[in-house]
């Protein structure tokens, strides 16, 4: 018993899982963010464009 609990404490396999997680959770805010404003941008960039063709 004493045996199954150290190799418990030791594995550190679901702390891995969570860090890949929280780095693709990150990413993934990133990557949102960049391409919200990015839409913004172009959309804008859009609308001048029509406007000037009228």
């Amino acid at each position: 018993m004493k045996n199954l609990v150290a190799r418990f404490a030791a594995d550190e396999s679901g702390a891995t899982a969570i860090e890949y997680g929280l780095i693709a959770a990150g990413i993934s805010v990133a990557i949102i963010t960049v391409a919200q404003g990015l839409g913004t941008k172009l959309n804008s960039t859009f609308g001048t464009i029509k406007n000037a063709l009228k």
